[in-house]
């Protein structure tokens, strides 16, 4: 994993201007949303050149991967299937590509970021975009309505019972705009956020003579272990100090504001410390 930091530091360019998601709350008018799924992989925006991860890092495509593609710059993801986070990952980062798994790979196209019409318009231009292109690895994302927040909340348990992430919502008469935005809300059963490792505590009991925990601090400085849902693996071969990772909780405590129920997800090589204030 931490071969895979470095892999992607090498690459970094200023962070492309995308478009981010808040969280969904109940009580909006979803007739005017379109919903599609949430795509457990790699954000990638194409720049009509290249690929970029969400922090700006180079990502080595294969030269037929993208080949007919637009100079048009297309905001998608890196998908390798659900529960198959890793393996996009890892494909992603390499700086030699690996043809092999990247056949295993599917862009996920769920937006225009230059297009200049509401989101309504560019569903149409983008489905026109991916035609053009040709390449059955190359997606426009399935987007649905849905009448009511009960019929979202099914369509939620579906996805997650299929082994999806989530959902995203993206109102119709929006524009695209750089940053968080209410234009474009993201509904999961839980939340989750990344964290820097800033020390391994020692195991006890069968965790003796491997890591414990991570010793984690949030990008706004609170520290707290992270212990729950770590691999034996990675309890033998810890993330490095100074790695960032994703953790997955239940809301915050009153108190200390501090993350309940917090479970190590994945390590997140691509990821900036300012991508949280975004």
């Amino acid at each position: 994993m931490a071969l895979l930091a470095s892999t992607w530091a090498g690459h970094a360019l200023p962070a492309p201007a995308l478009l981010l998601a808040q969280s969904y709350r109940p009580g909006i008018d979803l007739r005017d949303w379109w919903v599609s799924e949430k795509y457990d992989g790699v954000r990638g925006h194409w720049d009509g050149q290249a690929l970029r991860t969400r922090g700006g890092q180079r990502i080595n495509a294969p030269t037929w991967f993208t080949a007919n593609w637009p100079i048009t710059p297309m905001d998608g993801e890196l998908w390798a299937g659900r529960g198959r986070f890793d393996a996009a990952q890892s494909a992603a980062a390499r700086q030699q590509p690996d043809d092999a798994a990247w056949r295993t790979l599917r862009y996920m196209v769920f937006d225009l970021p230059a297009h200049p019409g509401t989101f309504d318009e560019r569903l149409g231009a983008l489905h026109d975009a991916v035609a053009r292109i040709g390449h059955p690895w190359v997606q426009a994302a399935p987007q649905r309505k849905v009448a009511s927040d009960t019929q979202l909340q099914a369509l939620l348990r579906q996805v997650v019972q299929d082994g999806g992430e989530g959902l995203m919502l993206h109102r119709g008469q929006s524009h695209y705009s750089a940053g968080r935005s209410d234009d474009l809300l993201k509904l999961k059963p839980f939340d989750d956020a990344e964290a820097q490792v800033t020390g391994h505590l020692p195991g006890k009991g069968k965790y003796a003579g491997m890591v414990g925990a991570l010793q984690v601090q949030t990008p706004q400085g609170q520290r707290f272990a992270l212990g729950s849902g770590l691999a034996d693996a990675l309890r033998r071969s810890p993330p490095a100090i100074g790695t960032w990772v994703t953790y997955r909780y239940r809301g915050l405590h009153a108190g200390s504001g501090l993350p309940r129920f917090a479970s190590f997800v994945r390590v997140r090589p691509d990821f900036k410390p300012e991508d949280a204030a975004r």
